[in-house]
């Protein structure tokens, strides 16, 4: 399948892998492009030094194209995009913030930027500071989210812009692929599914909390500050209820509220506390039942997509 995003990045699937902070270490992303995908690593909140072993660490794997996921609010965002230009890396997607400054240093390096959106009209402004593309996450996506789904999204970006669109948010199957296609996009984003690979360093508490999770699970914490985070229930978003309660009531700040979850995804993806940790995962987390190399994970939502929209085909002609 070609399409303007598999062109214009050289991978063989039109599917990236999320750019999960703690999550998308060197040897996850590797294996997602070492087996045709983009991998895409997440920068998070680390230091330059840590960005360059993942870096290095892909490098090790394979010689095929990566990303790495800048979040521009990151004390060391200056940093990690003197380092992907350094090192040569070839695509950068963004959060967090807006890389409308880093955008002439980035192209003049010749790396592909596609920031991660949640709305039209950031879409459309990403495109004017000359975005090469777009990922429009719905909030069904695990993480850090926005207001709109996915389905109200995606179709809507893909209409007001130029540039192609990467959709992403609630994706874990070959149906999941073919339904964010038919809305316009030309690539998809996936996130949870890519949690529990074989080659993912998550803890084995937090892959099998997500394994065992069912469509409900998940819950959105934080929204009341501006931040909202999806996650899997469990005693730490307990606590961001109630805090939350009390920020409306007038009892808790803002900072208190935050600071709930200062640390609480590292405890969770590298320390395995699924009760106090933030197990961070979208709501398709229900449909993802097994540990599967990304090879696997990545030739099935290929071939799932293939067969669903040929059958869909047969249907409408």
């Amino acid at each position: 399948m070609k399409t303007r995003i598999t062109e214009l990045l050289g991978i063989k699937y039109p599917i990236f892998q999320g750019g999960m902070a703690w999550v998308a270490d060197g040897d996850l992303a590797g294996a997602v492009s070492n087996a045709g995908g983009l991998g895409i690593i997440g920068g998070g909140n680390a230091p330059k030094e840590v960005v360059k072993a993942n870096i290095d660490k892909v490098k090790s794997i394979t010689d095929k194209p990566f990303g790495v996921n800048i979040m521009l609010l990151s004390p060391f965002a200056d940093d990690i995009v003197d380092l992907v230009i350094e090192k040569g890396v070839k695509v950068v997607t963004t959060g967090a913030g807006n890389p409308g400054k880093y955008m002439e240093r980035f192209h003049e390096a010749g790396i592909t930027v596609i920031p991660v959106v949640p709305s039209v009209a950031l879409a459309k402004r990403m495109e004017k500071l000359g975005a090469d593309a777009v990922v429009a996450e719905g909030m069904e996506a695990g993480g850090h989210i926005g207001k709109l789904t996915t389905m109200a999204l995606v179709r809507q970006v893909a209409a007001a812009v130029d540039i192609p669109v990467i959709g992403a948010g609630g994706v874990a199957d070959g149906e999941g692929v073919a339904a964010i296609f038919m809305l316009g996009a030309e690539a998809v984003q996936v996130g949870t599914r890519f949690v529990v690979a074989k080659e993912s360093n998550a803890h084995p508490a937090f892959k099998e909390k997500i394994l065992k999770a069912k469509d409900i699970d998940t819950t959105v914490s934080a929204s009341v500050v501006g931040h909202p985070v999806r996650a899997i229930k469990n005693k730490l978003s307990t606590a961001y209820a109630n805090a939350e309660k009390d920020f409306l009531a007038g009892r808790k700040s803002a900072e208190e509220i935050e600071e709930l979850g200062a640390g609480a995804l590292r405890n969770a993806v590298v320390d395995g506390d699924v009760v106090n940790g933030s197990v961070m995962a979208g709501q398709i987390a229900g449909l993802v039942s097994k540990e599967e190399t990304c090879a696997e994970i990545l030739e099935d939502l290929y071939s799932g997509a293939k067969a669903v929209i040929a059958e869909q085909a047969k249907r409408w002609s």
